[in-house]
């Protein structure tokens, strides 16, 4: 765990340093067609591009990249990798009990769930019940041992992700998400697999697209996210995009925008 979490602290370092030098360490760009992007979408924010076996960057906004922000829904990625790592879940089947308000949300919310449904309709009461399950000790240790962030959780095991006493930058979720996609976290192939099935957004003949949205303080303003990889003729590219969101109409630009991203990088066709 020690070297571990030595190493991730130390390629950190070298992240944020490129972020003062650019070219000091690794390859990086701040990306035009990304400014451009950002321009036609109008929003603020940052996008991180992360090409594995080049060890290059792609970047619009350096600064916002080390900016850290409440993950929001992105967290249910490590939420999950957490229940079932704990054991507190045998599977992303396991149906977990909603307990929750009368009138969520989303009514779809209100009946027990597995991840691999709850991710997909975004169901907060069910992840904030897979958290209780889990445990603040047991949850405090797995943040550390991940190097998630700031690494605070505080005492509210079922608000820390939401509230923004967890915080995580663009760049910190790229890492994260690379050491994921290459299931070299400290957990089990099997529980990283899983992670992959529940994400698992788009696949064609060569090409996998694995990710997650989150909106901070949704439905008013706050951060919106969206976090993945892409798996292409057997290369892997790690993004995450976030952005201010003014409204509602803001919400559908993460993934939209992400996209033109990845567009302009010649990894995805409009």
């Amino acid at each position: 765990m020690f070297v571990y979490k030595k190493l991730a602290y130390i390629l950190y370092a070298f992240l944020v340093l490129f972020v003062i030098q650019p070219n000091l360490l690794f390859g990086v760009d701040e990306n035009s067609d990304f400014d451009l992007n950002f321009q036609k979408a109008d929003v603020q924010g940052t996008f991180v591009l992360y090409d594995v076996e080049q060890n290059k960057f792609e970047i619009y906004n350096n600064a916002r990249s080390i900016k850290r922000y409440s993950p929001a829904s992105t967290f249910k990625i490590t939420n999950s990798l957490i229940g079932l790592a704990t054991g507190t879940l045998k599977d992303v089947e396991e149906l977990v009990p909603y307990i929750g308000p009368d009138n969520p949300f989303i009514p779809e919310w209100k009946r027990d769930m597995g991840l691999r449904e709850a991710i997909k309709l975004f169901n907060v009461p069910i992840y904030q019940e897979l958290a209780r399950r889990i445990g603040l000790k047991q949850m405090k240790q797995h943040i550390v041992l991940l190097n998630y962030g700031n690494e605070n959780i505080g005492e509210h095991i079922d608000r820390f992700w939401l509230d923004g006493t967890l915080q995580i930058s663009a760049l910190e979720q790229v890492l994260f998400l690379t050491k994921l996609a290459q299931k070299i976290l400290p957990y089990s192939d099997k529980t990283q697999q899983s992670i992959h099935d529940i994400l698992l957004l788009e696949q064609k003949k060569d090409l996998r697209l694995y990710g997650k949205t989150g909106w901070q303080n949704a439905p008013n303003e706050g951060i919106g996210w969206f976090v993945g990889w892409l798996e292409k003729s057997n290369k892997l590219y790690i993004f995450a995009l976030n952005i201010d969101i003014k409204s509602s109409l803001d919400a559908k630009k993460r993934v939209e925008l992400s996209r033109a991203c990845l567009v302009s990088a010649g990894l995805l066709l409009n």
